[in-house]
């Protein structure tokens, strides 16, 4: 078996004497083969490979080489031929496999992400309001949703960080990280290609090159790779028989670096995405009583949708990296990168010809920042990093609503963020066993909202309506400052086992509801307030049975204060006393109490058999949820926040002789039911009620044979949701003005035949 190694970051070298230091303790690996390459199997694996034992896997989630064990927080890391095993096409197949990691597409949208981590996150895509989960790719913070479902080839590792993070790189995020780590820059050449094809006509070809570029002493190196993704669609429009739920991508990513001996490098990195799929299929959950006698289809991904079937968006970003190592002791990194991305998509949430809810919506992206960063680590019992992050964005759009062709809306409106930062994050060796990591981050962020929201008299959107034809229209900044300290103790127990307690504090800024309603609603276009989560965590990390059973288990207590939440609120439009449009309100609910659970593990019982898994309890409660100056917490739920969650893999892997090397797997994910969209249950003022998307507890089985025929040739058998199950993700809940009410579906069965050629 060829062994694919992690991906580490340029230190000082005390920093990477201190990581072979610890390279033979455990690593609780999480879920589900997460660094399959790291096992040692085989006996070419080096003198710290046993036979038989589970391997150790580097990350720097600290921002400096240590193995999973001695980072006292919830991380989960996952190497190549772990996305390749797990059939990791994008990050939305991670859910499941990270306990308590809610990920999938947001509604309408086939590359627009939603995540939530231990219950926090952001379900609304809504430029100008920050996501709840951070997504990096490499060093650079994506702000915006749109885009960030990114694709996963050519990639190094994917870490996953559960819980607030900020004391140590780039943005504030408030309820984890997940980072998109890229291959590093080979010195000699080397790549690879691979097709897949499947059913559904998938066809997807990737494709990679790296190394020196004159020679392998010129210090210049470069990678390239390439992605075309694409697969016919999972429905059809029943009118027009426009495909939709398809899927056609292609992707480029661009490395270049050089580099001057040990002490000194620069490094260029070019990613570019051009998603063109159609739209995302939903399916009318009941009658809308706008359309009399129409039911629902019986295709959960069929539609009759009357728009057009337009969803594209394109990414792209550019970034440098300069490292710079003076002595043995001291690193300094800085990274400048500059992100911008436009999307056109038409949201048909009636899913019908009729022109009850039409949507049609561009957003447009940028983002500029600058880190500066200097770890240190002069061999004694102090080691750390500081930091200065800055954040300048820009994100607009304009949205054309048309409700049942007589009223017609326009939003549109944009809104600049400028940040800084300064962090610091510190470890102590206050014994040879026990450490003391001190940490804290200070925030000032603007928010500048410049808002028009105008009706119209038709759908040209050219002449104002006579009546009150301005809803909102303001040019407002608002100011958020915070302080957020972290402070852990970690304890040696012996060389199987370390125990950890941390506290620490996520922040998360406010702003403005760029499509506020301030007629109706005056209160919309204030700002909403800053959120924050008060985290503490204990947990243990240990290794057993002579390095065969891997065990991370972790408890959180989490105090969420000022919940940024997205409520589609109806109201009326005309003064008739008949709620007859609506829009997305922006409000903080109030706060809330989340308590979990966590257990990872890898379980070796033989040389040839792996079983692996997690299991996740979560108990989210709103504490108070303010309604029309009335508490409704008792009513609510928290969305995206299953009470149980898990999966199990089990994987026979074996030696083949001449003929390489076989590894089959058979695994099982499972969530209890969920609220998938939030909906004020019962107006306390009115009566009115609403029911939110819910979806009770289902389990999906999934499975793969991967042959390794020889160093180059690798060829696997995936499949995925191989019962069918049919499960929603999201939806919207219109009814009482729209009469809408429609969920969206995640993926149904997908068998895929890949193969791949190494060189």
């Amino acid at each position: 078996m060829r062994r694919t190694h992690t991906a580490s970051i340029l230190l000082p070298s005390a920093f990477r004497r201190a990581a072979v230091k610890h390279s033979s303790l455990s690593l609780a690996i999480a879920l589900g083969l997460c660094a399959p390459a790291a096992y040692a199997q085989d006996a070419s694996g080096g003198a710290e490979a046993d036979q038989g034992a589970l391997e150790t896997i580097t990350v720097t989630a600290r921002k400096r080489e240590e193995t999973i064990q001695d980072v006292p927080v919830a991380v989960t890391a996952f190497t190549p031929d772990a996305l390749d095993k797990l059939n990791v096409e994008d990050l939305s197949d991670l859910d499941g496999q990270v306990p308590n990691l809610t990920i999938y597409a947001a509604r309408g949208s086939s590359s627009t992400v939603t995540a939530y981590i231990r219950g926090v996150g952001q379900s609304d895509p809504l430029w100008g309001v920050d996501p709840g989960v951070g997504i990096y790719l490499d060093d650079v913070y994506i702000a915006r949703p749109q885009g960030a479902l990114l694709d996963v080839f050519d990639v190094g590792r994917v870490e996953v960080l559960r819980g607030p993070q900020g004391t140590l790189y780039g943005k504030n995020t408030i309820g984890g990280a997940i980072k998109y780590v890229s291959k590093p820059l080979p010195e000699t050449i080397d790549g690879f290609a691979s097709v897949t094809v499947g059913n559904y006509n998938q066809l997807d070809v990737k494709a990679a090159i790296g190394g020196s570029l004159f020679g392998e002493d010129s210090g210049l190196r470069g990678r390239i790779a390439v992605a075309s993704l694409n697969r016919d669609g999972f429905g059809e429009n029943i009118n027009t028989d426009q495909q939709v739920s398809d899927k056609e991508i292609n992707a480029v990513r661009l490395n270049l670096g050089a580099y001057s001996q040990d002490d000194f490098d620069v490094q260029f990195a070019f990613d570019w995405v051009d998603d063109k799929s159609g739209v995302r299929a939903a399916q009318m959950l009941a009658p809308n009583r706008f359309a009399p006698g129409v039911q629902p289809l019986s295709d959960r991904y069929d539609v009759r949708n009357g728009m057009p079937n337009i969803n594209n968006t394109e990414l792209k970003g550019v970034s440098a990296t300069v490292n710079w190592r003076p002595n043995d002791s001291w690193a300094f990194k800085y990274v400048v990168a500059r992100r911008e991305s436009d999307t056109e998509t038409n949201i048909d949430f009636d899913t019908l010809p009729n022109k009850i809810a039409d949507v049609k919506a561009f957003y447009s992206d940028q983002q500029t920042s600058h880190e500066v960063q200097a770890n240190y680590d002069g061999g004694g019992r102090a080691r750390g990093v500081f930091g200065v992050y800055k954040f300048d964005g820009r994100a607009g759009g304009q949205v054309l609503n048309n409700f049942f062709n007589l009223l017609f809306g326009d939003t549109q409106g944009d809104v600049f963020t400028e940040s800084v930062a300064v962090y610091a994050d510190w470890t102590f060796d206050l014994t040879d066993r026990l450490k003391l990591d001190v940490g804290a981050r200070y925030t000032d962020e603007d928010k500048h909202a410049v808002v028009l929201n105008r009706f119209y008299t038709d759908a040209t959107y050219t002449t104002l309506r006579p009546v009150a034809p301005i809803a909102a229209n303001f040019d407002k900044t608002i100011n958020f400052k915070n302080s957020s300290p972290k402070v852990s103790l970690d304890y040696q127990v012996n060389d199987d086992i370390m125990v950890y307690g941390l506290a620490t504090r996520g922040f998360k800024s406010g702003g403005y509801n760029i499509r506020a309603q301030a007629v109706a609603v005056p209160r919309s276009a204030e700002p909403f307030d800053d959120e924050q989560v008060d985290s503490f965590e204990v947990g243990t990390k240990m290794s057993l049975l002579d390095q065969r059973l891997f065990l991370n288990v972790s408890a959180f207590h989490n105090k969420y204060k000022d919940i940024q939440l997205s409520v589609f609120t109806a109201y009326d439009s005309n003064g008739d006393g008949t709620d007859d449009a609506f829009f997305g309100d922006f409000t903080n609910a109030g706060q809330g109490t989340v308590n979990g659970l966590e257990v990872e593990y890898q379980w070796l019982p033989t040389a040839n058999w792996l079983v692996s898994g997690n299991l996740a309890w979560l108990d989210a409660k709103y504490d108070e949820y303010m309604f029309k100056n009335v508490d409704i917490s008792d009513q609510q739920e928290f969305t995206n926040a299953p009470e149980f969650s898990g999966a199990v893999n089990v994987e026979y892997r074996t030696d083949l002789g001449a003929m390489g090397s076989l590894s089959a797997r058979l695994g099982y994910t499972y969530q209890s039911d969920v609220v998938a969209t939030t909906e004020v249950v019962r107006d306390p003022v009115t009566g009115a009620t609403a029911t939110p998307i819910t979806q009770d507890g289902y389990g999906l089985v999934n499975a793969g044979v991967i042959w390794k025929y020889n160093d180059a040739w690798t060829f696997s058998l995936q499949g995925s949701n191989l019962t069918d199950k049919e499960y929603l993700t999201t939806g919207y809940n219109l009814v009482s003005a729209l009469g809408v009410f429609t969920g969206f579906y995640g993926a149904p069965r997908q068998i895929s035949l890949s193969a791949r050629y190494d060189f």
